[in-house]
């Protein structure tokens, strides 16, 4: 390739979101040259990858720290429903990838799934009876079962209840129509769907420095990690989706909306088994409540998980901290990341975030033996020799300045684009990968709004529901639901 060769759109980091936001170009503007640039061997080889992945299939149907309880005791679903929009926006999205013959079938990457909630105590109980309330008359949380009957609870899934103190108080919910869905394997997929249609994945590829030209294009110089070979491109539009990586490199563009965000970074570990005989005996996803002061990303949960075909169980995460800001990075990232325009707001973050420090602090302390405690609460049988603990990706929470509180954190992704609509990247992390199309559909939106309108048909017949909510409408979220479970050929 010519140094000083320049294409339409350059993606910077092989994940999820950058195999999206390039899929939905191909389709949207066929015409439109493609570069991904990705500093590793593979793509999806960081947060993307399944067992660096701490969620998948985030619908909002278990997971508690999307509806927490307000001060006055009530519960809201407003942000557990928009969750789930978005969640559909994405599963319409692949379905008519499939259809299309650009994802292959779709059992390589996702997979029927029940989602549970499970709690103990009385409060925690009363807590998820107005969860329940909330949700019931939702059109996206069909056939939301309840129950306190732990022999119930065993049908749904046998570990939850067995060796379990039958007099011990606990309620669950169940979902049928959940999934598991493998992000590292659709974002592959939607790579090689990206390649069949011309564009170029560049493997081994380090950006080093971005710059925007006089003339609205951004140069752009990289290194060849194998053999340390240096090159340069020039893009029209550039989007930083580097997961870890992209705040140094928004920061290194110069752009103005960077200032005042900063990053810090969370660590993750997993219990793991594969043994057949117990992962025979739970088939769901079961989410709890989050310990005090602990973050959203950190909801214990015991899923089942299909990853290339193999069915295993995951518990966890345990968080823990590490500098980095990716798992293949090095220790200086949180050091380097420190500017004087985010210096105030992330020591206001540490400031007013006491509870999350002593949070990470016990978990750092944590042996083995503590850490199987945990899923014993779940897992009243669970065995130490059964299970290995597994290191997961990093996440980066995204802090930032607030005119009233000076700093916050924010858990949750943050779009952050140029004024002129030539860069946009992505910071932050849950719900993430599940939400990916309706994100690069804002980052479109954001980046090319004098094409929408032209755009519109074709992103209409990619995802029937686009510019309206499902939720709204009952009859249409069922026919939604109905017909792209069919196309991912999904049970429920």
């Amino acid at each position: 390739m010519n140094s000083e060769e320049t294409v339409d759109v350059v993606l910077i980091g092989g994940g999820i979101m950058s195999a999206t936001l390039g899929s939905l170009i191909s389709q949207l503007q066929p015409d439109w040259s493609i570069r991904v640039y990705e500093r590793l061997g593979e793509v999806a080889q960081e947060s993307s990858n399944a067992w660096n992945n701490a969620g998948t299939g985030h619908a909002a149907l278990c997971e508690l720290n999307y509806m927490p309880e307000n001060a006055d005791g009530t519960v809201s679903a407003a942000k557990a429903v928009s969750i789930n929009e978005q969640f559909q926006v994405s599963r319409q999205y692949w379905a008519y990838l499939v259809e299309q013959g650009v994802l292959p079938e779709p059992h390589n990457f996702i997979n029927s799934t029940p989602h549970m909630t499970f709690v103990r105590g009385k409060a925690n109980i009363e807590y998820l009876k107005k969860r329940v309330a909330a949700l019931k008359d939702e059109a996206l949380f069909p056939d939301l079962e309840y129950t306190e009957d732990l022999e119930r609870i065993a049908e749904w899934t046998p570990l939850l209840a067995k060796k379990r103190n039958p007099k011990a108080r606990v309620a669950a919910t169940r979902i049928a129509a959940g999934t598991d869905v493998d992000f590292g394997a659709l974002t592959k997929y939607l790579m090689q769907g990206m390649a069949a249609g011309g564009a170029s994945i560049q493997t081994n590829h380090h950006v080093t420095w971005l710059k925007r030209q006089k003339d609205g294009t951004w140069k752009l110089r990289l290194r060849h990690t194998v053999g340390n070979t240096p090159k340069t491109v020039r893009a029209r539009f550039v989007f930083v989706g580097a997961g870890g990586g992209a705040l140094a490199l928004l920061q290194h563009s110069g752009i103005p909306e960077i200032k005042g965000f900063g990053g810090f970074p969370i660590s993750g570990q997993f219990l793991r088994t594969t043994d057949p005989k117990i992962v025979a005996q739970h088939q769901a996803k079961v989410y709890g409540k989050a310990a005090v002061g602990a973050p959203p990303m950190s909801v214990p949960h015991l899923d089942t998980r299909v990853v290339d075909g193999e069915t295993a169980l995951l518990f966890g995460p345990y968080a823990g901290f590490t500098p980095k800001f990716l798992k293949t990075s090095t220790w200086f990232d949180l050091p380097f990341s420190i500017r004087l325009h985010n210096i105030w707001p992330m020591i206001q973050v540490g400031l007013k975030n006491f509870d999350l420090v002593k949070y990470l602090v016990g978990e750092l302390m944590a042996n083995r033996e503590k850490k199987m405690q945990a899923l014993r609460e779940f897992m009243p049988t669970a065995k130490t020799e059964d299970w290995e603990l597994i290191t997961a990706g990093q996440r980066v929470q995204v802090m930032k300045k607030d005119p009233e509180k000076g700093g916050i954190l924010q858990f949750g992704t943050e779009v952050i684009t140029g004024a002129d609509g030539t860069i946009a990247g992505l910071l932050g992390a849950s719900p993430g990968a599940s939400t990916a199309a309706p994100i690069m559909l804002d980052v479109l939106s954001r980046c090319f709004p004098d094409r929408m309108a032209e755009w519109e048909p074709k992103l209409r017949e990619m995802i029937p529901s686009y510019g309206t909510e499902l939720s709204s409408d009952p009859p249409v979220a069922a026919a939604s639901l109905a017909a792209t479970a069919k196309a991912l050929d999904l049970t429920a």
